[in-house]
Protein backbone atom coordinates (compact mmCIF):
# COMPACT_ATOMS: atom_id res chain seq x y z
CA UNK A 1 0.00 0.00 0.00
CA UNK A 2 1.37 3.51 -0.82
CA UNK A 3 2.81 5.25 2.25
CA UNK A 4 4.11 8.68 3.15
CA UNK A 5 6.78 8.61 5.87
CA UNK A 6 7.24 11.85 7.80
CA UNK A 7 10.94 12.27 8.84
CA UNK A 8 11.95 12.39 12.51
CA UNK A 9 12.67 16.14 12.64
CA UNK A 10 9.37 17.01 11.01
CA UNK A 11 7.54 14.54 13.27
CA UNK A 12 8.81 16.10 16.48
CA UNK A 13 8.09 19.58 15.11
CA UNK A 14 4.54 18.45 14.40
CA UNK A 15 4.45 17.14 17.98
CA UNK A 16 4.89 20.73 19.21
CA UNK A 17 2.15 21.96 16.91
CA UNK A 18 -0.16 19.15 17.97
CA UNK A 19 0.30 20.07 21.64
CA UNK A 20 -0.64 23.71 20.99
CA UNK A 21 -3.59 22.58 18.89
CA UNK A 22 -4.73 20.50 21.87
CA UNK A 23 -4.27 23.46 24.22
CA UNK A 24 -6.39 25.59 21.87
CA UNK A 25 -9.11 22.93 21.73
CA UNK A 26 -9.07 22.51 25.51
CA UNK A 27 -9.59 26.26 25.98
CA UNK A 28 -12.35 26.49 23.39
CA UNK A 29 -14.21 23.22 24.12
CA UNK A 30 -15.25 23.43 27.76
CA UNK A 31 -15.89 19.72 28.22
CA UNK A 32 -12.23 18.91 27.46
CA UNK A 33 -10.95 21.17 30.22
CA UNK A 34 -13.71 20.32 32.69
CA UNK A 35 -12.98 16.60 32.42
CA UNK A 36 -9.18 16.91 32.52
CA UNK A 37 -8.47 15.62 29.01
CA UNK A 38 -4.71 16.16 28.48
CA UNK A 39 -3.87 18.70 25.77
CA UNK A 40 -1.69 16.28 23.76
CA UNK A 41 -4.61 13.85 23.64
CA UNK A 42 -7.02 16.43 22.22
CA UNK A 43 -4.56 17.60 19.57
CA UNK A 44 -3.19 14.15 18.78
CA UNK A 45 -6.61 12.60 18.19
CA UNK A 46 -7.59 15.56 15.98
CA UNK A 47 -4.54 14.95 13.77
CA UNK A 48 -5.14 11.18 13.77
CA UNK A 49 -8.64 11.84 12.45
CA UNK A 50 -7.18 14.03 9.70
CA UNK A 51 -4.72 11.31 8.62
CA UNK A 52 -7.60 8.81 8.64
CA UNK A 53 -9.63 11.10 6.38
CA UNK A 54 -6.63 11.45 4.05
CA UNK A 55 -6.28 7.66 3.92
CA UNK A 56 -9.98 7.25 3.17
CA UNK A 57 -9.92 9.84 0.35
CA UNK A 58 -6.49 9.27 -1.23
CA UNK A 59 -5.68 5.69 -0.24
CA UNK A 60 -2.23 6.56 1.14
CA UNK A 61 -1.06 5.82 4.68
CA UNK A 62 0.76 8.53 6.62
CA UNK A 63 3.43 7.20 9.00
CA UNK A 64 5.73 9.15 11.32
CA UNK A 65 9.37 8.48 12.22
CA UNK A 66 9.14 8.33 16.03
CA UNK A 67 12.84 8.00 16.93
CA UNK A 68 12.80 11.23 18.98
CA UNK A 69 9.69 10.07 20.82
CA UNK A 70 11.64 7.16 22.34
CA UNK A 71 14.23 9.56 23.79
CA UNK A 72 11.47 11.72 25.28
CA UNK A 73 9.95 8.70 27.01
CA UNK A 74 13.26 7.75 28.65
CA UNK A 75 13.94 11.36 29.66
CA UNK A 76 10.47 11.66 31.15
CA UNK A 77 10.81 8.60 33.37
CA UNK A 78 14.24 9.80 34.45
CA UNK A 79 12.61 12.97 35.80
CA UNK A 80 10.10 10.82 37.70
CA UNK A 81 12.99 8.98 39.34
CA UNK A 82 14.85 12.20 40.12
CA UNK A 83 11.78 13.54 41.91
CA UNK A 84 11.40 10.43 44.08
CA UNK A 85 12.35 10.45 47.74
CA UNK A 86 13.13 7.34 49.75
CA UNK A 87 10.72 8.56 52.43
CA UNK A 88 7.97 8.44 49.81
CA UNK A 89 8.89 4.87 48.89
CA UNK A 90 8.86 3.73 52.53
CA UNK A 91 5.60 5.56 53.09
CA UNK A 92 4.19 4.02 49.92
CA UNK A 93 5.36 0.45 50.55
CA UNK A 94 1.92 -0.78 51.63
CA UNK A 95 0.25 1.15 48.82
CA UNK A 96 2.73 -0.29 46.32
CA UNK A 97 1.89 -3.86 47.33
CA UNK A 98 -1.84 -3.11 47.31
CA UNK A 99 -1.65 -1.53 43.86
CA UNK A 100 0.30 -4.54 42.58
CA UNK A 101 -2.29 -6.98 43.97
CA UNK A 102 -5.17 -5.01 42.46
CA UNK A 103 -3.39 -4.88 39.12
CA UNK A 104 -2.81 -8.65 39.08
CA UNK A 105 -6.47 -9.30 39.87
CA UNK A 106 -7.53 -6.83 37.19
CA UNK A 107 -5.34 -8.48 34.54
CA UNK A 108 -7.10 -11.79 35.15
CA UNK A 109 -10.51 -10.08 34.92
CA UNK A 110 -9.44 -8.34 31.74
CA UNK A 111 -8.65 -11.65 30.06
CA UNK A 112 -11.88 -13.20 31.34
CA UNK A 113 -13.81 -10.36 29.68
CA UNK A 114 -11.76 -10.91 26.52
CA UNK A 115 -12.59 -14.62 26.61
CA UNK A 116 -16.30 -13.88 26.93
CA UNK A 117 -16.12 -11.45 24.02
CA UNK A 118 -14.31 -13.74 21.57
CA UNK A 119 -16.61 -16.61 22.53
CA UNK A 120 -19.64 -14.52 21.57
CA UNK A 121 -18.17 -13.99 18.09
CA UNK A 122 -16.94 -17.57 17.70
CA UNK A 123 -13.25 -16.62 17.61
CA UNK A 124 -10.49 -18.90 18.96
CA UNK A 125 -10.20 -18.76 22.74
CA UNK A 126 -6.49 -17.92 22.60
CA UNK A 127 -7.31 -14.59 20.91
CA UNK A 128 -8.90 -13.43 24.18
CA UNK A 129 -5.55 -12.03 25.35
CA UNK A 130 -5.37 -9.87 22.21
CA UNK A 131 -8.46 -8.02 23.42
CA UNK A 132 -7.32 -8.44 27.01
CA UNK A 133 -4.12 -7.85 28.94
CA UNK A 134 -1.70 -8.49 26.05
CA UNK A 135 -2.96 -5.50 24.06
CA UNK A 136 -4.36 -3.28 26.80
CA UNK A 137 -2.02 -3.46 29.78
CA UNK A 138 0.75 -4.83 27.54
CA UNK A 139 0.30 -2.24 24.80
CA UNK A 140 1.43 -2.38 21.19
CA UNK A 141 4.75 -4.09 21.94
CA UNK A 142 3.20 -7.05 23.72
CA UNK A 143 0.40 -7.31 21.15
CA UNK A 144 2.93 -7.40 18.31
CA UNK A 145 4.97 -10.03 20.15
CA UNK A 146 2.02 -12.38 20.80
CA UNK A 147 -0.05 -11.82 17.65
CA UNK A 148 1.96 -14.00 15.22
CA UNK A 149 2.32 -16.79 17.79
CA UNK A 150 -1.44 -16.92 18.38
CA UNK A 151 -2.10 -16.75 14.63
CA UNK A 152 0.16 -19.77 14.08
CA UNK A 153 -1.36 -21.68 17.00
CA UNK A 154 -5.01 -21.06 16.11
CA UNK A 155 -4.92 -20.55 12.35
CA UNK A 156 -6.63 -17.17 12.84
CA UNK A 157 -4.62 -15.06 10.41
CA UNK A 158 -5.95 -11.68 11.58
CA UNK A 159 -4.61 -12.16 15.12
CA UNK A 160 -1.68 -9.69 14.75
CA UNK A 161 -3.92 -6.97 13.31
CA UNK A 162 -6.51 -7.68 16.00
CA UNK A 163 -3.96 -7.13 18.76
CA UNK A 164 -2.61 -3.88 17.28
CA UNK A 165 -6.12 -2.53 16.69
CA UNK A 166 -7.17 -3.34 20.27
CA UNK A 167 -4.02 -1.66 21.63
CA UNK A 168 -4.72 1.43 19.50
CA UNK A 169 -8.32 1.77 20.63
CA UNK A 170 -7.33 1.02 24.21
CA UNK A 171 -4.80 3.86 24.15
CA UNK A 172 -7.49 6.29 22.98
CA UNK A 173 -9.97 5.14 25.61
CA UNK A 174 -7.32 5.30 28.35
CA UNK A 175 -6.53 8.90 27.50
CA UNK A 176 -10.19 9.88 27.51
CA UNK A 177 -11.42 8.02 30.61
CA UNK A 178 -8.92 8.85 33.36
CA UNK A 179 -9.73 12.54 33.74
CA UNK A 180 -13.53 12.15 33.91
CA UNK A 181 -13.22 9.32 36.45
CA UNK A 182 -11.02 11.46 38.72
CA UNK A 183 -13.33 14.47 38.36
CA UNK A 184 -16.33 12.36 39.34
CA UNK A 185 -14.57 10.99 42.43
CA UNK A 186 -13.18 14.37 43.52
CA UNK A 187 -16.47 16.22 43.08
CA UNK A 188 -18.64 13.48 44.58
CA UNK A 189 -16.47 13.08 47.68
CA UNK A 190 -15.39 16.73 48.00
CA UNK A 191 -11.71 15.78 47.94
CA UNK A 192 -8.69 18.05 47.89
CA UNK A 193 -4.94 17.74 48.04
CA UNK A 194 -3.22 18.05 51.41
CA UNK A 195 0.31 18.02 49.99
CA UNK A 196 2.68 20.97 50.02
CA UNK A 197 5.54 19.46 47.98
CA UNK A 198 6.75 20.98 44.76
CA UNK A 199 5.35 19.80 41.44
CA UNK A 200 6.24 16.35 40.09
CA UNK A 201 5.06 16.76 36.47
CA UNK A 202 4.22 20.21 35.13
CA UNK A 203 3.06 23.30 36.98
CA UNK A 204 -0.36 23.87 38.46
CA UNK A 205 -2.70 25.91 36.27
CA UNK A 206 -2.89 28.63 38.96
CA UNK A 207 0.82 28.55 39.79
CA UNK A 208 2.52 31.65 41.23
CA UNK A 209 6.21 32.47 40.90
CA UNK A 210 8.36 31.58 43.89
CA UNK A 211 11.53 33.69 44.11
CA UNK A 212 13.33 30.69 45.65
CA UNK A 213 12.55 28.49 42.66
CA UNK A 214 13.04 30.60 39.54
CA UNK A 215 13.07 29.07 36.08
CA UNK A 216 15.99 30.27 33.95
CA UNK A 217 18.50 28.81 31.51
CA UNK A 218 20.82 27.72 34.34
CA UNK A 219 18.11 25.87 36.28
CA UNK A 220 16.86 24.18 33.10
CA UNK A 221 20.40 23.13 32.11
CA UNK A 222 20.98 21.83 35.65
CA UNK A 223 17.83 19.74 35.36
CA UNK A 224 18.73 18.44 31.89
CA UNK A 225 22.23 17.50 33.10
CA UNK A 226 20.73 15.41 35.91
CA UNK A 227 18.30 13.79 33.45
CA UNK A 228 21.07 12.92 30.99
CA UNK A 229 23.30 11.52 33.72
CA UNK A 230 20.41 9.28 34.83
CA UNK A 231 19.92 8.15 31.23
CA UNK A 232 23.66 7.52 30.69
CA UNK A 233 24.04 5.42 33.85
CA UNK A 234 20.65 3.80 33.27
CA UNK A 235 21.73 2.73 29.79
CA UNK A 236 24.84 1.04 31.19
CA UNK A 237 22.71 -0.72 33.81
CA UNK A 238 20.27 -1.73 31.07
CA UNK A 239 23.07 -3.40 29.10
CA UNK A 240 24.07 -5.36 32.19
CA UNK A 241 20.46 -6.43 32.75
CA UNK A 242 20.19 -7.63 29.15
CA UNK A 243 23.43 -9.58 29.53
CA UNK A 244 21.83 -11.32 32.53
CA UNK A 245 18.99 -12.44 30.26
CA UNK A 246 16.32 -10.15 31.73
CA UNK A 247 14.16 -8.12 29.34
CA UNK A 248 13.15 -4.70 30.67
CA UNK A 249 12.33 -1.44 28.89
CA UNK A 250 15.20 1.06 28.96
CA UNK A 251 13.17 3.59 30.93
CA UNK A 252 12.91 1.27 33.96
CA UNK A 253 16.64 1.30 34.90
CA UNK A 254 16.76 5.04 34.11
CA UNK A 255 13.89 5.63 36.55
CA UNK A 256 15.63 3.55 39.23
CA UNK A 257 18.96 5.31 38.67
CA UNK A 258 17.18 8.65 39.05
CA UNK A 259 15.81 7.50 42.42
CA UNK A 260 19.28 6.48 43.59
CA UNK A 261 20.82 9.75 42.40
CA UNK A 262 18.29 11.97 44.16
CA UNK A 263 18.66 10.07 47.42
CA UNK A 264 22.46 10.05 47.51
CA UNK A 265 24.01 13.01 45.67
CA UNK A 266 22.33 15.81 47.72
CA UNK A 267 23.67 14.18 50.90
CA UNK A 268 27.13 13.37 49.55
CA UNK A 269 27.51 16.79 47.92
CA UNK A 270 25.35 19.12 50.03
CA UNK A 271 26.69 22.32 48.46
CA UNK A 272 25.41 21.60 44.97
CA UNK A 273 21.96 22.76 43.91
CA UNK A 274 19.96 19.63 43.15
CA UNK A 275 16.97 19.97 40.76
CA UNK A 276 14.58 17.46 42.40
CA UNK A 277 11.03 18.80 42.84
CA UNK A 278 11.86 22.19 41.39
CA UNK A 279 9.78 24.03 38.83
CA UNK A 280 12.55 23.63 36.27
CA UNK A 281 12.54 19.83 36.48
CA UNK A 282 8.74 19.88 36.44
CA UNK A 283 8.83 21.87 33.20
CA UNK A 284 11.31 19.42 31.66
CA UNK A 285 9.11 16.52 32.74
CA UNK A 286 5.95 18.11 31.36
CA UNK A 287 7.72 18.99 28.10
CA UNK A 288 8.92 15.43 27.54
CA UNK A 289 5.58 13.86 28.42
CA UNK A 290 3.52 16.33 26.38
CA UNK A 291 5.52 15.95 23.17
CA UNK A 292 5.79 12.16 23.62
CA UNK A 293 2.03 11.79 24.04
CA UNK A 294 1.27 14.21 21.20
CA UNK A 295 3.48 12.19 18.84
CA UNK A 296 1.97 8.90 20.05
CA UNK A 297 -1.63 10.00 19.50
CA UNK A 298 -1.08 11.80 16.19
CA UNK A 299 0.64 8.68 14.76
CA UNK A 300 -2.31 6.36 15.45
CA UNK A 301 -3.58 4.69 12.30
CA UNK A 302 -7.28 4.73 13.07
CA UNK A 303 -8.23 2.97 9.83
CA UNK A 304 -6.90 -0.26 11.35
CA UNK A 305 -9.81 -0.11 13.80
CA UNK A 306 -12.38 0.21 11.05
CA UNK A 307 -11.00 -2.84 9.24
CA UNK A 308 -11.78 -5.19 12.16
CA UNK A 309 -14.93 -3.41 13.30
CA UNK A 310 -17.60 -5.15 15.34
CA UNK A 311 -15.84 -7.75 17.51
CA UNK A 312 -13.15 -5.36 18.77
CA UNK A 313 -15.58 -2.52 19.44
CA UNK A 314 -17.89 -4.89 21.33
CA UNK A 315 -15.15 -6.41 23.49
CA UNK A 316 -13.47 -3.07 24.17
CA UNK A 317 -16.88 -1.71 25.20
CA UNK A 318 -17.10 -4.52 27.75
CA UNK A 319 -13.56 -3.77 28.90
CA UNK A 320 -14.41 -0.11 29.48
CA UNK A 321 -17.51 -0.99 31.50
CA UNK A 322 -15.54 -3.45 33.60
CA UNK A 323 -12.70 -0.94 34.13
CA UNK A 324 -14.99 1.86 35.27
CA UNK A 325 -16.92 -0.47 37.60
CA UNK A 326 -13.70 -1.93 39.05
CA UNK A 327 -12.25 1.54 39.75
CA UNK A 328 -15.39 3.04 41.26
CA UNK A 329 -16.54 0.04 43.28
CA UNK A 330 -13.27 -1.62 44.31
CA UNK A 331 -10.05 0.21 43.45
CA UNK A 332 -10.87 3.69 44.81
CA UNK A 333 -12.19 2.29 48.08
CA UNK A 334 -9.23 0.00 48.69
CA UNK A 335 -6.60 2.68 48.01
CA UNK A 336 -8.15 4.93 50.62
CA UNK A 337 -11.10 6.89 49.14
CA UNK A 338 -8.83 9.95 49.27
CA UNK A 339 -7.67 12.63 46.86
CA UNK A 340 -4.58 10.55 46.20
CA UNK A 341 -6.89 7.60 45.49
CA UNK A 342 -8.77 9.69 42.93
CA UNK A 343 -5.50 10.64 41.19
CA UNK A 344 -4.41 6.99 41.21
CA UNK A 345 -7.78 6.05 39.75
CA UNK A 346 -7.09 8.30 36.75
CA UNK A 347 -3.68 6.68 36.38
CA UNK A 348 -5.05 3.15 36.80
CA UNK A 349 -7.51 3.74 33.95
CA UNK A 350 -4.63 5.09 31.90
CA UNK A 351 -2.27 2.16 32.13
CA UNK A 352 -4.77 -0.72 32.33
CA UNK A 353 -6.35 0.34 29.05
CA UNK A 354 -3.40 2.10 27.45
CA UNK A 355 0.16 2.68 28.65
CA UNK A 356 2.17 4.07 31.55
CA UNK A 357 2.79 7.49 29.89
CA UNK A 358 -0.97 7.81 29.36
CA UNK A 359 -1.49 7.09 33.05
CA UNK A 360 1.02 9.78 34.03
CA UNK A 361 -0.58 12.26 31.62
CA UNK A 362 -3.99 11.58 33.15
CA UNK A 363 -2.66 12.09 36.68
CA UNK A 364 -0.72 15.19 35.66
CA UNK A 365 -3.81 16.77 34.12
CA UNK A 366 -5.75 16.12 37.34
CA UNK A 367 -3.04 17.39 39.71
CA UNK A 368 -2.50 20.56 37.68
CA UNK A 369 -6.12 21.45 38.34
CA UNK A 370 -6.66 20.12 41.85
CA UNK A 371 -3.22 20.00 43.51
CA UNK A 372 -0.25 17.64 43.99
CA UNK A 373 -0.29 13.95 44.86
CA UNK A 374 3.43 13.09 44.74
CA UNK A 375 3.23 9.52 46.01
CA UNK A 376 0.93 8.53 43.14
CA UNK A 377 3.63 9.47 40.62
CA UNK A 378 6.12 7.18 42.34
CA UNK A 379 4.18 4.00 43.09
CA UNK A 380 2.17 3.73 39.88
CA UNK A 381 5.13 3.75 37.45
CA UNK A 382 6.94 1.20 39.62
CA UNK A 383 3.97 -1.15 39.37
CA UNK A 384 2.99 -0.47 35.76
CA UNK A 385 6.50 -0.38 34.31
CA UNK A 386 8.47 -2.72 36.55
CA UNK A 387 6.32 -5.53 37.95
CA UNK A 388 3.49 -5.88 35.46
CA UNK A 389 5.38 -7.09 32.38
CA UNK A 390 6.58 -10.28 34.06
CA UNK A 391 3.20 -11.03 35.63
CA UNK A 392 1.44 -10.30 32.35
CA UNK A 393 3.64 -12.76 30.47
CA UNK A 394 2.67 -15.53 32.90
CA UNK A 395 -1.05 -14.70 32.82
CA UNK A 396 -1.07 -14.49 29.01
CA UNK A 397 0.63 -17.89 28.78
CA UNK A 398 -2.05 -19.40 31.02
CA UNK A 399 -4.94 -18.04 28.95
CA UNK A 400 -3.29 -18.97 25.64
CA UNK A 401 -2.73 -22.46 27.02
CA UNK A 402 -6.42 -22.75 27.81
Amino acid sequence: MPEIIIPAFVSVTLGFIVYFLGAFLTRRVAVLGDYNIPEPVSGGLAVALVTWAYFALIGQQIAFDLAVRDYLLVAFFSTIGLNAQISDLFRGGKLLLLLLALTLAFMVLQNVVGLIGVTVFGLPAATSVLVGSASLIGGHGTAIAWGPQIAEQTGFGAAPEMGVAAATLGLILAALLGGPIAKHLIDKNNLQSDQQEGPIVGLEFEDRDNPNDLINHVSLMRGMLAVHMAILIGYIVHLAILEAGVQLPLFVPCLLVGIVMSNTIPYLLPRITWPARTKSLAVISDYCLSVFLAMSLMSLQLWTLAELGGPILFVLGLQVLMTVAFILLIFFRLVGSSYQGAVLSAGFAGFTLGATPTAIANMSSVTKRYGPAPLAFIVLPLVSAFFVDLANAIIIQVFVGL
